[in-house]
């Protein structure tokens, strides 16, 4: 789990260096699974149920699940997120991030850094409690945000991650400090904020992936995969 987060926050890097006006989202996808490939790791998105690209890659109102384009250019003023998974020797890391196109304006920076703060907000809750449940999480992260003005989205959620992508439980960023089913010692996560400027409502597109927000405002995403020990919270892929 540790060799496939370090790939897959890597790969995110690559990403990262990338995000400027002018290039398209297929030529990060592309770059992307180049460098999951090159680590002797493959690209956990691609195929995925039928997936077509190695990263989702979803730009301002799109929320997820954005599908990598030759047609899809980034310009100034743009919030992208990309969401990553590398899967190696049999696991798999999960990771994304809300990066900007040049300049960009105070309210769009605003929600960036609450996605961001709020996954630690969770990090801290899991930390903190006694006897750590799933409610935790959600809670931590929605009292962060809304107090901020933003919204969660509550269609999607984070999840478990290990051999496969998707395990259980699900990870609501929403819910009940002190509910839901118990984090032990051992397990790996998927801890995604996923948080709207506007309403929490989202829909899917006639692609049948791309998830866009109801309202046509921004959203923001945040995720690492992280792993629950004696001695507190590893974030698996975390690398910058």
């Amino acid at each position: 789990m540790k060799v496939a987060g370090r790939i897959t926050g890597e790969a995110l890097l690559v990403a990262k260096e990338m995000i400027h006006e002018g290039v398209t989202t297929k030529e990060i996808d592309d770059k992307i699974r180049k460098y999951i490939e090159k680590c002797g790791a493959r690209p956990t998105f691609l195929g995925y149920g039928g997936f077509p690209g190695s990263a989702c890659i979803s730009v301002n109102e799109e929320v997820i699940h954005g599908i990598p384009s030759h047609k899809k250019i980034l310009k100034n003023g743009d919030i992208v997120k990309i969401d990553v998974g590398a899967m190696w020797h049999g696991f798999t890391g999960d990771s994304a991030n809300t990066f900007a196109v040049g300049e960009i304006s105070n309210e769009a920076q605003n929600l960036i850094d609450a996605t961001r703060e709020s996954f630690f907000e969770a990090v801290k809750a899991i930390e903190g409690a006694e006897v750590p449940r799933i409610g935790d999480i959600g809670n931590a992260i929605s009292t962060y945000v809304e107090a901020r003005g933003f919204s969660v989205v509550r269609e999607f959620v984070g999840h478990g991650v290990g051999a496969h992508l998707h395990e259980d439980p699900n990870v609501p960023n929403y819910g009940t400090a002190g509910r839901g089913p118990r984090i032990y010692k051992g397990m790996t996560l998927a801890v995604e904020p996923m948080i709207n400027q506007g309403t929490h409502e989202v829909r899917v597109l006639k692609d049948g992936w791309t998830v866009v927000t109801a309202d046509g405002k921004l959203s923001a995403h945040y995720e690492h995969s992280i792993a629950v020990t004696e001695n507190g919270v590893i974030l698996l892929t975390k690398v910058d």
